[in-house]
């Protein structure tokens, strides 16, 4: 079995350039569900976002460091976990969030806070995190190298989208109505596409070390929805609230995670399989914790 370690997934520039594109267009599909209003509802009722923000950018890549610490993956694994923890919450979870019946509004306004966040606080997330994983220098990647490089690409790919988007809707707010939704249906195509691509890439990898992914991408996303649930209930928000946050913290942007890979690491193996088989997992995971709540279970 060939060390994962060692392995790259190599994307030509233009196909590069096609999931740059595919993701600025999911972003721009965010924000035009997005209001002003959103941003106002942050400082009205401000405890389920801090929590949310603290979710994604604090407690969450410490439980990440933490399962790195205890189960040793290999390095190029522990690496791909920390940038999992680090990337945004996937606009999926307000999918998951709606299909649940619980709060779609502060899904929809921590997506929005999370995103413009993310081009600054992802890159320094996942250094700080990579900085405590073992054997790292074994990797030859210097992961403070590109972190100025990433910080400018996600502000191009995210910010810039999405005020762009938002700028539709305050200006242009029927056409905006008209379009936002086939727009919505079109971004899930092409971030099931970009996790497709991505996951075809590395199909051997991925037959050949599945247990060991399996397990930890398992326990990863099983943290992250607890996490967020518990997290809620420990500062007595609503249940419907709780369940949000189960999804804003389990639900993560691996199509961002895996075009920062391919950019930046040289497509590392573990890294890439890691990304993309959280994609396709925590919306599993996402579906059948959704439904199970719609019918009016409890926890």
């Amino acid at each position: 079995m060939q060390n994962i370690d060692t392995v790259h997934v190599h994307f030509e520039q233009g196909q590069l350039d096609l999931l740059n594109y595919c993701l600025s267009f999911i972003m721009f599909g965010v924000a035009l569900e997005i209001s002003l209003a959103d941003f106002r509802a942050v400082f009205l009722r401000p405890r389920a976002p801090i929590v949310g923000l603290l979710l994604q950018f604090l407690f969450f890549p410490l439980v990440t460091l933490g399962l790195i610490l205890l189960f040793k993956p290999p390095t190029s694994i522990g690496l791909g976990m920390a940038l999992v923890a680090a990337c945004p919450s996937g606009n999926i979870a307000n999918f998951g969030v709606h299909l649940a019946k619980a709060n779609v509004a502060l899904s929809v306004t921590l997506n929005a806070v999370i995103m413009l966040l993310s081009p600054i606080l992802t890159p320094f997330v996942l250094w700080v995190v990579a900085s405590f994983i073992p054997n790292l220098a074994s990797l030859h990647q210097d992961i403070r190298l590109p972190l100025g490089a990433m910080i400018v690409l996600m502000l191009k790919l995210i910010l810039l989208p999405m005020l762009l988007g938002l700028a539709m809707q305050y200006w242009l707010p029927k056409l905006t109505k008209s379009i936002t939704r086939p727009i919505k249906r079109v971004s899930l195509l092409l971030f099931f596409g970009v996790i497709v691509a991505a996951l075809a890439g590395n199909f051997d990898n991925i037959v050949q070390h599945l247990g060991k992914i399996f397990l930890i991408v398992f326990l990863h996303n099983a943290a992250a929805m607890l996490l967020g649930f518990w997290a809620g209930r420990a500062v007595k928000l609503p249940t419907n609230d709780c369940r949000t946050l189960a999804f804003e913290a389990g639900v993560h942007n691996t199509g961002l995670g895996l075009l920062l890979i391919f950019s930046f690491f040289g497509g590392l193996g573990g890294m890439a399989v890691i990304a993309a088989w959280y994609g396709i997992w925590d919306m599993i995971t996402m579906i059948a914790l959704a439904s199970w709540w719609s019918r009016g279970k409890l926890v």
